[in-house]
């Protein structure tokens, strides 16, 4: 076959007039101005945004912060009277703080975002500079009340071991007043109470005699029967308790490198074995409580007693998490029974989709649950474990539950989901009746819904928003659901007016060819249509939610990193939440699958419609869980993706937290963690890679992305690695940002970016 050939000069024009095509004269120091500079520039043009509002007590009035010419003011608003006003003298309480602190401080820029009303809201109470104080509205006083208190962190039953368990001085009083239950040397001691300590010493019993180093009881378990005749408590059988050493380099009070050292449990690891037990005070007698229906559990819950003491219940979370079971212990026999058991194929999801109300003292049950396919809520029998009605139903999710009103029957919840053809993750709010009756919207219009109902339920704020959709904020009687006012009404002319434009909504169809993949491009202020852009992917495909932005943002950083000449984007990929149970099971025991072969068809589909998205340039980039995702889609799918940004990733499930990684991968471990492991797949690296983490990171051990590091080197690959000393869980911060910038544009636009070294 003859080809035909075209001349040398006409090849040389052709490729001159493609040329800004394919090459878009982006990623200078210009561009980078731009994209730097856009936070300070755009945050403060959306005008009368407002923040999250807050109820004043059992009121019908509210307080939030708003935006403002120039800063913030805080509003006190009054749903009953349809009034607002500045909840202050915004001018008079910065003198006085400034003058308190000596210096100038902003009336708009208070350096402080949340008040607390108190004294019947004659006075304010906020805290700045490290320091509570409290605002006299009248007068204008200002007292400093001490210093802020640092924010304590439960634990677990289990935390802490014995040593501190057995030497607390705690005690624990009977609901009579007559006794009181503390430990002693492991075992659990009552005795009575009164007000001669010495008499009480002599007069000690113990209730228990099996207590030592390993097993023991805990104070924090105790738990009194209303009737004050029997007490439960816990018997914990400590497991391995793993810890992770870390040593900060570059400390801030010393030259000396320092070593810290915290508890960290990983999967696989030897839990602590929970143990109910029970003692009938009278007979100073234990019960026997048989273990059959939670033998091996990765958590159980504190036991918790029914009113009239007949029994008391717990919930159990199976280690591998298949099984999850509300259980009832008869308070004078110890006979164990499942109020009610999920044991679905998959997980049941524990973390984001768990909800129990107890009605009746524990004859009812409100539950939630995936059972048919959808997350719902189910009406049980608290006796049968039966269900005696759907309260919810179809094929749309629950997403969580604001209120129960025992008094009139109805459950007031938030949903996603119910509309065709509309976003599937814009959340709606609820009411609907104990029997599944009376379904009823409360709020209106195609956006997503915040909502924040007073204390009776009288009235609700609804702040609806979408990416496009500046915040509208109303105050709307519930019953009627009448808007009585609206607070806010959010103007964006000024920020329009600076460039600011909303990303469009994508979709497309995922792997099943049937489910919408629904995602966000953000493209340049500059753009060009007639140029083609690389395309960054943002991804974080954490099966604990879904994160594509459904919500307005007066500025986003993946819109910054647009302005370097890139087009970013994101969605939300097969194997993530708030869709069905069978949308979420993608992700089931293969982290590593990460939704991509949705993602790559959604990229797929956007570069089809759009000349301009350049789908032989696509990067991505990550932290944490999507550290490690932007590094699996360098490894397990080459051909697509060309270059990663990783950072602080989980790159092998076996090395992070046990809560997170055993939810989704599953227990035991098996070859299912090896194939989803960035460690074990290294050698497939092709791609451009740079890798980032805080030698200080307590989220996810530093050592999953050092020993990346190790097998990249021994399988001989090529890569960048930026260890930041002192970090913790961080994707680098501003000089993180600006490395992720240059890596990005020199891989996928093959241009140099400034010497940030001659500024």
């Amino acid at each position: 076959m003859n080809h035909r050939r075209w001349p040398r000069p006409v090849i040389s024009v052709l490729w001159l007039f493609l040329l800004p095509m394919a090459l878009p004269a982006q990623g200078t120091r210009a561009d980078y101005e731009r994209a730097t500079g856009l936070r300070e520039k755009w945050q403060g043009l959306a005008l009368n945004l407002p923040e999250q509002p807050a109820w004043i007590g059992a009121s019908h009035r509210f307080w939030y912060r708003r935006t403002v010419s120039g800063g913030f003011e805080f509003i006190l608003a009054d749903a009953g009277k349809a009034s607002k006003a500045p909840a202050f003298d915004h001018v008079r309480l910065a003198a006085g703080l400034g003058g308190a602190l000596d210096k100038g401080i902003d009336p708009k820029k208070l350096p402080f975002t949340s008040i607390l009303f108190v004294d019947g809201e004659k006075a304010v109470q906020f805290e700045a500079e490290g320091f509570r104080w409290k605002y006299e509205l009248a007068d204008g006083k200002l007292a400093k009340l001490g210093p802020v208190e640092p924010r304590g962190q439960g634990g677990g039953l289990g935390q802490g071991g014995p040593p501190a368990e057995a030497a607390s001085a705690e005690s624990k009083p009977s609901p009579d007043g007559k006794w009181e239950a503390f430990i002693r040397d492991y075992n659990i001691f009552i005795r009575p109470k009164s007000k001669d300590k010495e008499k009480d010493r002599k007069t000690e019993l113990p209730l228990s005699f099996d207590g030592g180093e390993g097993e023991y009881y805990t104070y924090r378990s105790l738990a009194w029967a209303p009737d004050s005749k029997k007490l439960a408590a816990v018997k914990i059988k400590p497991g391995f308790h793993r810890y992770i050493t870390y040593i900060e380099s570059s400390p801030m009070e010393q030259r000396q490198p320092k070593a810290t050292e915290i508890e960290y449990a990983k999967p696989g690891d030897i839990l602590d074995l929970d143990q109910p037990a029970l003692f009938l005070i009278e007979e100073r007698r234990a019960v026997k409580i048989d273990n059959a229906l939670f033998p091996n559990p990765y958590d159980l819950t504190p036991p918790v007693w029914r009113k009239d003491s007949r029994s008391f219940s717990f919930e159990y979370n199976q280690r591998g998490h298949q099984v999850y079971r509300i259980l009832e212990a008869d308070g004078t026999a110890g006979a164990v029974r499942a109020v009610l058991s999920e044991e679905p194929k998959t997980f049941f999801c524990y973390s984001g989709k768990k909800f129990r109300r107890d009605l009746d003292d524990g004859r009812r049950v409100i539950w939630m649950s995936e059972r048919s396919g959808w997350n719902h809520l189910y009406l049980v029998d608290g006796t049968t474990g039966s269900v005696i009605n759907p309260i919810t139903q179809g094929e749309w999710v629950v997403r969580s539950v604001d209120k129960v009103d025992e008094q009139s029957g109805q459950v007031y919840f938030q949903a996603s989901g119910m509309e065709p053809g509309v976003d599937p993750y814009f959340i709606h709010a609820f009411r609907v009746n104990l029997d599944g009756t009376g379904l009823t919207r409360l709020t209106e219009g195609e956006a997503n819904h915040a909502v924040v109902y007073s204390s009776d339920a009288a009235y609700m704020i609804d702040t609806r928003s979408r990416v496009d959709l500046p915040p509208v904020m109303e105050a709307r009687r519930v019953l009627s659901r009448e808007v009585v006012m609206t607070a806010e009404a959010t103007d964006i002319s000024e920020l329009i007016k600076a460039g600011w434009k909303a990303p469009e909504v994508f979709v497309a169809k995922a792997r099943d060819g049937k489910t919408d993949i629904w995602g966000v491009i953000y493209r340049p202020i500059l753009f060009n249509p007639k140029k083609r852009y690389p395309i960054i992917e943002n991804i974080y495909a954490g099966p604990q939610g879904s994160f594509t932005p459904k919500t307005f943002s007066a500025y986003s950083g993946m819109q910054a990193l647009a302005e370097l000449g890139f087009i970013v984007v994101q969605m939300d990929g097969l194997g993530t939440s708030n869709r069905s149970k069978e949308f979420h099971d993608y992700c089931w025991r293969d982290l590593g699958d990460a939704g991509f072969p949705d993602r790559i068809l959604w990229h797929k589909a956007a570069a089809a419609k759009y000349p301009s998205y350049d789908i032989t340039r696509v990067g991505l980039y990550g932290t944490s869980a999507g550290g490690q995702s932007a590094l699996g889609g360098l490894l397990f799918h080459p051909d697509f993706y060309k270059a990663g940004f990783a950072a602080c990733g989980c790159h092998d499930n076996r090395m992070d937290k046990i809560w997170w990684n055993e939810q989704w991968m599953g227990w035991p471990l098996g070859p299912h963690y090896a194939a989803s492991s960035n460690v074990d797949n290294a050698y497939r690296l092709r791609g451009k890679l740079l890798l980032v983490v805080g030698e200080m990171d307590q989220n996810v051990d530093p050592a999953s992305t050092f020993q990346v590091v190790s097998a990249l080197i021994k399988a001989d690959k090529a890569f960048d690695l930026l260890v930041i000393p002192g970090a913790g869980h961080t994707s680098g911060g501003t000089y993180g940002e600006r490395k992720r910038n240059d890596f990005f544009v020199r891989a996928l636009m093959g241009l140099e970016p400034p010497n940030w070294n001659n500024n």
